[in-house]
């Protein structure tokens, strides 16, 4: 049976330069980056280039690039970093500051490992705004201005939506930041989540006013288990991991390094290749959308002009995503119903409510995400099968 995947927002393939890149640091360049003779300097060596690869894709310096094991823990280091750092700040000059005089400011549309790490430090006594978005998806730049209080130590606002594609004013957002640091005399960090951006649309953290920014390696066609945050330099904030004092102190463990320097190869890899194929896939998207809309009942998600170039979300009236989801499986084609992260959940994505669809609404939606290797008649045999299956799921619903 023909098989064909389209759901490249959820992991990548490893590229076949990244695996040749990766394979002597198994068991001929193994040593410790720790370690001071030839084979820990070896690594050491590999380790520090491939930090500046990973550093000059986004703009930043070397020295800025701390590696981690995944984007969950490099978002939990962003908010519980600043928050931590900020508390002993506060300790060290004998003020009586605690969590509950500490503000962080989010976008509703958060993936889950930023929502719940703002949950969490909400329960210990962080004030959490969450910035509502409009029926496209978009925050407000001048909502978060408004919601900036003497308390605000941090602004983390999502990229590129991972659901519904929806990129997000952050240049904008960071003048605004910049502006009000200014103006008070303060210091509120920005905190961006670039995870399914980063690596197919220009990203510069000076430009944009980034303090820090959280990227995956398996999402660029990398292997699992590298990650990195940005921090800016001068930027103060806590480890939550504590140990050996690897990675300047910030992410105490033996690094991963066949890993990350699979990362930067693949880093290495988007940049030569990111303006052809970001073309080549907005070219594919844009057509896939003009095709699905065809289908009676049917409903585009998110922002039509503001959008990754890879990601659609649909939602159809009458339907349920998950059974869209395992139909098109039957036919060996692999779509999802929103984040992999979360989509065994029943309830609905609180990212589609947070747009205004109704829970019936949200059930109905499904994520089609486009890669390296999706041709246009991948998305043609696509759409063929998605007709006959929403035509046949509709015949025997109970709601007309």
């Amino acid at each position: 049976m023909k098989r064909i995947y389209l759901d490249y927002a959820a992991t990548t393939p490893v590229d076949p330069a990244v695996k040749k890149a990766m394979a002597p640091f198994f068991s001929e360049r193994f040593g410790n980056t720790m370690s001071i003779h030839s084979f820990g300097q070896e690594a050491k060596l590999a380790l520090e280039q491939a930090r500046e690869t990973v550093a000059n894709l986004m703009g930043a310096k070397p020295n800025e690039i701390i590696f981690t094991g995944s984007a969950t823990e490099s978002n939990n280091l962003a908010l519980k970093g600043i928050i931590f750092a900020k508390l002993i700040v506060h300790k060290n000059q004998r003020s009586s500051i605690s969590m509950d005089g500490l503000h962080i400011i989010i976008s509703a549309i958060e993936h889950p490992c930023i929502m719940e790490t703002a949950n969490w430090l909400e329960k210990q006594g962080v004030k959490i705004t969450r910035i509502p978005v409009d029926k496209e998806g978009l925050v407000n730049p001048l909502d978060i201005k408004k919601a900036i209080t003497k308390e605000t130590v941090l602004v983390s606002i999502i990229h590129g939506s991972n659901e519904i594609g929806t990129v997000q004013p952050i240049k904008e957002i960071g003048l605004i930041i910049k502006s009000v640091n200014h103006k008070l005399k303060t210091k509120i960090y920005f905190h961006t989540d670039a995870v399914q951006s980063f690596g197919k649309i220009p990203i510069d953290v000076n430009k944009m006013n980034i303090d820090l920014l959280t990227t995956s390696s398996h999402k660029i066609y990398g292997p699992k288990g590298a990650a990195c945050l940005f921090v800016r330099e001068g930027v103060k904030i806590e480890p939550i991991l504590r140990g050996g004092g690897q990675e300047d102190g910030l992410r105490s463990s033996t690094v991963n390094l066949p890993a990350i320097v699979g990362f930067a190869k693949a880093c290495e890899i988007a940049k030569k290749g990111m303006g052809k194929e970001s073309q080549r896939l907005t070219r594919l998207r844009d057509k896939l959308i003009s095709k699905i809309l065809k289908i009676p009942n049917s409903h585009l998600i998110g922002s039509k002009n503001n959008r990754l170039p890879n990601i659609v979300n649909f939602w159809f009236s009458f339907i349920e995503g998950e059974s869209l989801v395992i139909q098109l499986d039957l036919k060996g084609i692999a779509v999802s119903t929103g984040s992999a992260c979360s989509s065994m959940k029943l309830e609905p994505s609180y990212v589609l409510t947070a747009i205004g669809l109704k829970p019936e609404q949200a059930h109905g939606s499904l994520r089609i995400s486009l890669g390296r290797q999706t041709k246009e008649s991948d998305l043609d045999y696509l759409v063929d099968n998605l007709f006959q299956i929403i035509k046949k799921l509709r015949e025997i619903s109970p709601y007309k």
